[in-house]
């Protein structure tokens, strides 16, 4: 007989059976059975602010990284101070001024004058305008004499003897020469003499087969007169152009230059000399001759170039007659008609030439040395015979 007792004990009986046969066939701590603790009120928001500035933070890292030139654990080291009084001054303006080929050609013209653009007796406007006009985005300046102290004061504080030197040239033209070397070492760009009229923007004067990161100074041919008396006019056989020039900040050349100027000037001073240099002295002294010598010096300098493997030595046998682009090491040099057209002499070519880059009137010759100017002149109206190119040896790229 089915009593109420018994019938609680078949249901509870039945009921754990019914239990124990569901559980086994379930599944066994699959993942999707896990359940996780709730988030308490707030925590979600917490978490979410949480890998936010984590991921900030390692945002802000690797943007330090790019900035440090991919360089992890801080920025780099900053370079140690040195003991400048120990250096030459060859070694200090290296310091102040380091050189390096694959940065970009600075985008600045240099010009100077006795007065700016904005001076009611500025007479070169159409010429300086072609300067804005060809080359525009690039900073162009009108440096005057007043500007030019105090900006080289800025720039050459650290290296006194600069400033003596600079101070101390007794001629307007000295101070002119020097500045243009002073301020492509310094800042690198586009140095013009006022009167000079820019034909082509200066991103053609490096031929498009030459990569520019390996290309730091672009110089042109002034003179390359073929004729017995040559010496009556010009001091050099091959003379570089020194009224356009083109270099990025450091090269060793402008440094060379920079430090012969001074150590010139300053010896001149102390022996009480230095009164002594007159116009006639200028190109020897700071113009076309000491730059010329400066620049085939460097071309056979066997800290940048290997002599052990050259052909020979490189001189004015190398350019004469040349009237395309030519690259020596990390200096292109420009035929005379690239920075000379229309002289009608010495192979230059119209300035309708592809290779005419600048053209220069010549307007300014009251600050340049009379030898100078009378070459020019006299050798322009004069008939000089038949120009006929000398042979060319290799120059190697290095």
């Amino acid at each position: 007989m089915l009593t109420f007792r018994r019938a609680l004990v078949a249901a509870v009986f039945f009921i754990a059976v019914l239990f124990l046969t569901t559980r086994s066939s379930s599944p066994a701590a699959s993942a999707a059975a896990v359940e996780y603790p709730k988030v308490q009120p707030g925590a979600e928001a917490a978490r979410q602010k949480s890998q936010t500035t984590a991921s900030s933070r390692q945002k802000a890292a690797d943007d330090q990284v790019v900035q440090n030139g991919g360089h992890q654990g801080g920025p780099p080291k900053q370079k140690p101070m040195k003991d400048m009084s120990r250096m030459t001054l060859y070694e200090k303006l290296a310091y102040q001024f380091p050189y390096d080929v694959e940065t970009k050609f600075p985008a600045y013209i240099w010009q100077t004058w006795k007065w700016t653009p904005a001076h009611g007796e500025f007479t070169f406007r159409e010429q300086e305008a072609t300067w804005t006009e060809q080359h525009p985005g690039f900073i162009h300046e009108v440096i005057t004499d007043q500007v030019a102290v105090h900006l080289l004061r800025l720039l050459y504080g650290s290296v006194p003897e600069v400033l003596e030197a600079y101070e101390a040239l007794p001629l307007p033209v000295l101070k002119a020469d020097f500045f243009r070397y002073l301020i492509l070492l310094a800042r690198g760009g586009i140095y013009s003499d006022i009167d000079t009229y820019a034909i082509r923007s200066a991103l053609e004067w490096v031929p498009e087969s030459v990569p520019r990161d390996q290309i730091g100074l672009v110089i042109g041919i002034e003179a390359d007169p073929d004729r017995p008396d040559w010496k009556d006019w010009y001091s050099r056989r091959i003379q570089f152009c020194q009224w356009t020039i083109q270099s990025k900040p450091g090269h060793p050349v402008l440094r060379e230059v920079v430090s012969r100027i001074t150590e010139q000037v300053l010896k001149r001073k102390r022996a009480g000399s230095l009164k002594d240099v007159v116009d006639k002295d200028v190109i020897e002294f700071t113009g076309p001759a000491l730059w010329t010598d400066i620049i085939f010096g460097y071309f056979n300098d066997e800290r940048y170039f290997d002599m052990e493997n050259s052909v020979g030595l490189i001189d004015w046998k190398n350019f004469t007659g040349m009237e395309t682009a030519r690259r020596v090491g990390d200096v292109i040099v420009l035929p005379i008609t690239s920075f000379s057209p229309g002289v009608q002499q010495m192979g230059a070519k119209d300035y309708d030439d592809p290779m005419a880059f600048v053209k220069h009137d010549f307007e300014g010759m009251s600050c340049f040395p009379a030898t100078s100017t009378k070459s020019w002149l006299k050798l322009t109206n004069d008939v000089t015979g038949t120009w006929k190119p000398e042979s060319e040896r290799h120059i190697g790229e290095q």
